[in-house]
């Protein structure tokens, strides 16, 4: 188990165990959610706008219509792509 003491400005120091066991380095981010028990730190990578918003129209334009005789309404177009942009963030 380690210990963290708060420093000047509410700095906290992670401990070499910790940052390798989350395989985080310098400069990475972390979100920090307040629990039950005390506050859960997990890694998040941080993407920049420019090259989240190509991601989106890279996905938005391979979404395709494949029932085509049945007319979709934009808010089930918007629902698809959403779904799309969700998948390819996983990936």
């Amino acid at each position: 188990m380690a210990l963290l003491r708060l420093r000047r400005a509410s700095q906290l120091t992670l401990p070499s165990d910790v940052r390798d066991a989350l395989k985080v380095k310098v400069g990475d981010y972390l979100e920090a959610r307040v629990v039950k028990d005390g506050v859960l730190l997990k890694p998040v990578a941080i993407v920049a706008r420019q090259r989240a918003w190509a991601g989106i129209v890279k996905a938005a334009s391979a979404v395709r219509d494949r029932a085509r005789k049945r007319k979709h309404a934009l808010r089930e177009d918007e629902r698809a792509i959403a779904r799309e942009v969700k998948k390819a963030r996983r990936a």
